[in-house]
């Protein structure tokens, strides 16, 4: 089964809803604006800044590009440069562009694995945090798990270029 909202006709049709991804981006740009206000009202108020507050932001800025490429790659809407692609046939375009989504979800594979990797080594050696002190395998951990998402995504690009007709 296929979710699509009625309607929506700019989206794909995805077995995951894209509204997950842009949902939660939603979610993490709502704490950005929050914690910037805040930061900016305290320091106006009482010349006391939350620079803490920057190792949250900076993660959650992370957080939010990689969930925008997320729905980015679910709707094709990555960059794309085709100038030459752009004189082949049809045929030939989609065998590259079903070529480029498999180097970007391999890349992304790669990257879900070696953030894997890094964020166990940092839950493994218990690395802290240098502003807050808060172990720092809780920010990596979504590394892999964002990538995976991308890599899912981009299969996905694959199988419905698959399945499209020429």
């Amino acid at each position: 089964m296929e979710c699509n909202p009625p309607g929506d006709m700019n989206r794909p049709r995805t077995k995951i809803p894209l509204k997950i991804e842009e949902n939660v981006a939603g979610i993490i740009l709502g704490l950005l604006a929050f914690i910037t206000f805040a930061n900016v009202v305290v320091r106006y108020l009482t010349n006391f800044s939350f620079a803490f507050t920057e190792e949250f932001s900076i993660f959650l800025m992370v957080a939010m590009a990689l969930l925008g490429s997320s729905s980015l790659m679910a709707k094709s809407g990555h960059l794309n440069i085709t100038y030459f692609v752009d004189f082949l046939s049809p045929g030939k375009r989609r065998a590259v562009v079903m070529g480029a989504t498999a180097v970007t979800a391999f890349t992304f594979l790669l990257l879900a694995i070696l953030g894997g990797r890094m964020a166990w080594d940092e839950y493994r050696f218990e690395v802290t945090s240098p502003g807050l002190g808060i172990p720092t395998w809780v920010y990596t951990m979504w590394l892999p798990i964002l990538s995976a998402a991308i890599t899912g995504r981009a299969i996905g690009v694959i199988i419905r270029l698959r399945r499209e007709k020429s």
